[in-house]
Parts: C-alpha cells; sequence; structure tokens
C-alpha cells in the first residue's frame, strides 16, 4: 500500500481559492443529478466559498440585462448546506433545468465578431458578473458542452485585462453519446428502468399474443436502447448505428441556402422486413407468438424528408422525435408487412419509453459516479486551475480532464457524438442475445 499521507485527514487547502462559483444544468434530467449538484456545491462550501445555483439552466441568464436584474428565488438560489441535505441520492434536479441556448447564434469562428450573435453570450458573462461569480460549473449534454466552449470562446475574446470566468463541464445524457468517458451518469439506472419496462411488457405481450415496438431515447446513438435491450431481454434492438448496407439509402435534399445535398436514409422497406423476420423466426421456430422490439429514438431523423415535412425542430437544431412517433408509424407498416407475407393478423402497438427514466431513482453506481464528477469540478478548479475542460472518470473512479478542443472541432464548433462502433464487444453482445435471425 502506498501511503502519501494521513489517511482521515481530508484534502490540504486548494491552490486557487475562489470566493463564489455558480453550478448550472441544463438539458434533459439524468437520475444522479444532484449527487453531481451537492458533492460539487459542498466541496466550495467547505472550502469557504459561496456556491450560487442557477435556476433552470441558461434560461435567466441569456436574458439579463441592467434593466432585468437576476432575482433571488427565482432566477438563482444560495446553496448551503441546510439546501443541500441528504440530496445525493434524492430524485429529480435541485436547481430545475431548461434548453434555452445562449450560443445558438454561433456556427462558426468568426461569429464571436458579431455583436449581435455574441449578445446572448454577452448577457450570460455579465449575469454572472452581477453575481459577483468567478468560476461556472456547466452539466449538462453535448449541447451544452458546446455552450461551455462558447463561453469560454468568447472570454477568450474579451479586452485585455477583463475578468475571466474559467468553466469546467460535467457530462451529463442518459444517452451515454459523449466522446471523453466511458459511461456518463445516470446511464446505468435509466437502462434498468426502461429494461425493467421491457420485461413487464414481454409478460403482457405473451398474455395476448402482442410485439410491442419500444421507441426509446437515444437520439444521436445506441448506448441506451441497446442497454435496455440487452437489460430487458428484448427480441430485437435497432439503432443508428444499424442503418447501413441495406438498411441505408440515399436522398438529395435542398439546404436552407438551396444548394443540393446528399443525405443519407433509412431502407424503411429493409428495416421493417427485418422485423418481420424476427417475428417469423420467433413463431416458427421456437413457438413465441409475441416479443418486444427496440427501436432507437434516433432513427427519425433518417427517415426520408417526406416523412419529416412540419416536423418542428428546437434551438439546437433538432427534430422534435416526439412528434414522428416512430414506434407507432413502424407498428402500422410493420403491422402491414406480417400480413402480407404470412395473411394472418398480429397485433402490434407502438410506445414511446424514455421520460420515465430520466428522474428515476439514481443506483449506487450513478451516485457514485456523479459524485466523483462532482468533486472533479472541485479539484479541476480549485487544485489545478484549469479553465475549458471536460471531467471525466476511468477505471476505478479516476479523474482526468479533457480539454474542449479535444471533444470539439475548432471549426464548426459542433462536438463528436460517440456511436456505438458495429462489430464491437458490445455491439456483438445484443446480436448474440436476441432472437437469432440468419441473415
Amino acid at each position: 500500500m502506498n501511503d502519501t499521507g494521513e489517511s482521515l485527514s481530508r484534502p490540504s487547502k486548494a491552490s486557487y481559492q475562489f470566493r463564489r462559483v455558480a453550478i448550472l444544468f441544463a438539458g434533459g434530467p439524468a437520475p444522479g443529478a444532484n449527487a453531481v449538484i451537492s458533492t460539487a456545491a459542498i466541496s466550495f462550501l467547505r472550502n469557504n466559498c459561496e456556491v450560487v445555483g442557477m435556476k433552470h439552466g441558461y434560461s435567466s441568464l441569456a436574458e439579463y440585462s441592467t434593466t432585468n436584474p437576476l432575482v433571488e428565488g427565482r432566477d438563482f438560489v444560495w446553496v448551503t448546506p441546510a439546501f443541500l441535505k441528504r440530496s445525493r441520492s434524492s430524485q429529480g434536479i435541485l436547481l430545475g433545468t431548461a434548453r434555452t441556448n445562449p450560443g445558438r447564434l454561433i456556427a462558426a469562428p468568426e461569429h464571436f465578431d458579431d455583436p449581435v450573435k455574441v449578445a446572448p453570450l454577452k448577457s450570460v458573462y455579465d449575469g454572472l458578473r452581477s453575481l459577483g461569480v468567478e468560476a461556472l460549473i456547466s452539466i449538462g449534454g453535448d449541447d451544452t458542452l458546446k455552450t461551455a466552449n462558447k463561453f469560454k470562446l468568447y472570454q477568450d475574446r474579451l479586452p485585455a485585462g477583463s475578468p475571466k470566468i474559467p468553466v469546467v463541464h460535467l457530462p451529463k445524457t442518459i444517452d451515454n453519446d459523449y466522446m471523453g468517458i466511458d459511461f456518463t451518469f445516470g446511464y446505468f439506472t435509466a437502462v434498468d428502468t426502461l429494461g425493467a419496462e421491457i420485461r413487464n411488457l414481454l409478460y403482457d405481450a405473451e398474455a395476448g399474443r402482442t410485439y410491442y415496438l419500444c421507441e426509446t431515447m437515444g437520439r444521436s446513438a445506441g448506448w441506451l436502447s441497446y442497454g435496455a435491450a440487452i437489460s430487458g431481454e428484448a427480441s430485437l434492438v435497432i439503432s443508428v448505428e444499424d442503418i447501413y448496407g441495406k438498411f441505408r439509402g440515399e436522398e438529395t435534399i435542398r439546404n436552407a441556402a438551396g444548394q443540393e445535398q446528399i443525405k443519407p436514409v433509412m431502407n424503411t422497406e429493409e428495416v421493417v422486413g427485418r422485423i418481420v423476420k424476427t417475428m417469423r423466426v420467433r413463431e416458427e421456430q421456437e413457438g413465441k407468438q409475441y416479443g418486444v422490439i427496440v427501436l432507437a429514438e434516433g432513427l427519425a431523423e433518417f427517415l426520408p424528408s417526406r416523412s419529416l415535412a412540419g416536423i418542428p425542430r428546437d434551438e439546437h437544431g433538432h427534430i422534435s422525435i416526439a412528434h414522428v412517433q416512430l414506434g407507432r408509424m413502424f407498428a402500422k407498416l410493420v403491422a402491414d408487412e406480417y400480413q402480407r407475407q404470412t395473411g394472418r393478423s398480429r397485433k402490434v402497438v407502438g410506445l414511446q419509453l424514455g421520460y420515465e427514466a430520466r428522474c428515476a431513482q439514481p443506483h449506487a453506481f450513478d451516485i457514485m459516479l456523479g459524485s466523483q464528477l462532482g468533486v472533479g469540478a472541485y479539484r479541476a478548479l480549485a487544485e489545478q486551475g484549469l479553465n475549458g475542460v471536460m471531467v471525466s472518470v476511468s477505471g476505478q473512479l479516476a479523474l482526468n480532464y479533457v480539454p474542449f478542443d479535444e471533444l470539439i472541432d475548432p471549426k464548426t464548433l459542433v462536438t463528436v457524438v460517440r456511436y456505438i462502433q458495429r462489430g464491437s464487444d458490445f455491439h456483438s453482445l445484443a446480436r448474440f442475445l436476441e432472437t437469432s435471425v440468419n441473415e
């Protein structure tokens, strides 16, 4: 055993002292959020630093002005030990959340020279300065990471001598599609919650000789759908990583500037055929007239343009997947194809799963992971004086810090999605466990 000091002594005083830091949570909820918030906060509080909790993400900061000041209780709270009482394992989000995006007008480095485009970021900076904030802890998904990076880049361009607010980001998403970290907090809790839902549906499906097509969250990658399918013993899982070969096609579209572009699209007919093949194998070879098929919601992005006409988009440019109703859409297509092939009808029901997992009671692992990320924010800022890094954890909760410029394209200012590698051991695990179909 390697002794480096007194085993029951607290770490020594930090090298970098802050008088006041702010914590902000943005984007969709995730189990374990309060473990992150509370451990980050208590680390600073125990080192004589005040903590400001910004309410509902960037909502108020993006609209700050001298005539619209931040109001305690409505826009922020003073985080105290009493506020944090037994909060590490609690559900929900202590500070609330929102999807307001103050960096949405910035799509290239040159946009930082446009005062109109940077105005929301300036409001964030001025709002934090009005509260005396000296450092910012950002908690959120890839869009929030992009915002944190843009906030740093905005400050990098301030006149010499201007006060700077260093920013550290903590990765959050039940989708688990982050570069730079193996697993994000809340992922395993969400997987277990959805897995339990799928197992319940299997009993229901068996009783009524039904198939359920469950659309799970996972806009960009299939980690959540695959995890839920493996945990829930689904018959088949299909995600964006599986749309290649005969399952993938192309179409020509026009972008906002009127230029023609090639868009990859799903070969819906082949995907529906693959689902029906699973159903027939289960019935003809295994004697099972029921099952659960898991579809990642991100498949909606691969639908032909005609299927997405009129679907609204959010501030980040994402289509509103809830409006697509992917599970229900495919349920009708699958039921029709099954009847065409067999001459028999089969009840196929489309469901959306996901929202029930976002604020589920966090598991021990997610509490430990979230707690280490929260402490990592303190250690990055106060012990190492870092700025513009994402806190990451590997191995046995070992901390490391990944610079923003390793996670974000410097030209497009867009994050890189971490997909499941086709043929990887994780990807193959689902193929081993689901209904065996010779493709």
